[in-house]
């Protein structure tokens, strides 16, 4: 069995109107490979930070990086949307409206991308989100992660003088930027999702490289998933795993040294959250660690090699959304044969 179809009586059959309480939470480690800019304003602000707690053990009052949800969630939503257009699963509503785009307010209204992440079109129908965020935190402070570059922007002359007038350059600029090799925790809830709705939102996290601002000449970022916790409510918020990690770091190294090994990262945020579910008031919790979120991405990565494959996937995802239950478990049970099928696929690679 597949482990993307092994927990699938965790997840819906069919997609619900009314909520059910089916939580499935990502737990990802995201890790900067190049430099990064994150804030909520324009050009010339500083970087989105807040003063926090080091740790629930280590009071000190830290001050840590923030990645905003929407700057999270707008770029895997788009990474999905990728998809969907190049699928021809994009549609629009009536013949007065375009395809559905975002910011357009002619959102189609039954694509995935629109049942998932949700929608609000002005004087018309809305779908709520059912990917819970939240902002994302530093393990480190901002004093270790981040710092400032001085730039200038050269003439044709490749020289800050005017090569006509030469007249000096007053384009002299200071940027800040978060560093190479930050690690940010992020959990990503879905919340009552089918099992094709569940690949599809974890193949865009995957998927997704490029966040923050100038995002086409920095802001690479590594996502990995350090663990899914399947139970009936909303788990720990980023802030309490990002302190208990960092205690649990400090404890084995009580210096800290920027950069932290990946290793020791996703150790400590596999262990925080055993530790942390302890709190949850949820029934039966079952929590997925380190192997098997590993297996869940070499999962994904077999699945999006065929892309036959995966513009079948996502039709029978969509057909999961039929208002006649049976049309809807049928699209189900076709979700279940092509994930086995490519795991099976992935099988014979090995």
């Amino acid at each position: 069995m597949s482990i993307l179809t092994q927990h699938q009586n965790r997840l819906l059959t069919a997609y619900s109107n009314f909520p059910l309480g089916h939580y499935v939470s990502l737990i990802i480690v995201r890790k900067t490979q190049s430099e990064a800019l994150f804030r909520t304003e324009g050009a010339g602000e500083d970087l989105s930070k807040e003063f926090v707690r080091a740790g629930e053990q280590d009071a000190t009052i830290l001050q840590r990086v923030v990645i905003t949800k929407r700057k999270q969630t707008a770029v895997e939503r788009r990474t999905g949307r990728e998809l969907l257009r190049d699928n021809g699963l994009l549609y629009a509503k009536d013949e007065r409206s375009g395809v559905c785009a975002l910011n357009r307010n002619n959102a189609c209204e039954r694509c995935i991308d629109c049942m998932l992440y949700g929608y609000a079109v002005g004087g018309g129908g809305a779908q709520k989100s059912r990917v819970i965020t939240d902002d994302a935190f530093s393990l480190l402070g901002a004093g270790v992660v981040a710092a400032k570059r001085t730039g200038n922007a050269l003439y044709d002359n490749s020289t800050m003088r005017d090569p006509e007038t030469g007249t000096p350059s007053q384009a002299i600029y200071e940027e800040p930027y978060v560093k190479p090799e930050t690690h940010f925790l992020e959990i990503e809830t879905l919340k009552d999702v089918t099992l094709g709705e569940w690949v599809y939102a974890m193949g865009n996290v995957l998927r997704s490289t490029r966040y923050g601002a100038v995002s086409s000449r920095q802001g690479r970022i590594k996502n990995a998933l350090a663990g899914v916790v399947f139970s009936n409510c909303e788990i720990f918020s980023n802030l309490e795993l990002t302190q208990r990690v960092y205690d649990l770091l400090k404890a084995k190294d009580p210096e800290l040294n920027f950069p932290l090994r990946d290793s020791d990262v996703l150790d400590a945020t596999a262990a925080a959250t055993r530790s942390l579910m302890a709190r949850v008031a949820s029934a039966d919790p079952l929590i997925l660690g380190l192997e098997d979120a590993a297996r869940l991405q070499r999962a994904i990565v077999g699945v999006y090699r065929d892309p036959e494959r995966v513009a079948a996937l996502l039709r029978a995802t969509e057909r999961g959304y039929a208002t006649d239950r049976k049309a809807a478990e049928a699209a189900h049970a076709d979700v279940v044969r092509l994930l086995e099928a490519a795991g099976e696929a992935g099988d014979d690679d090995e």
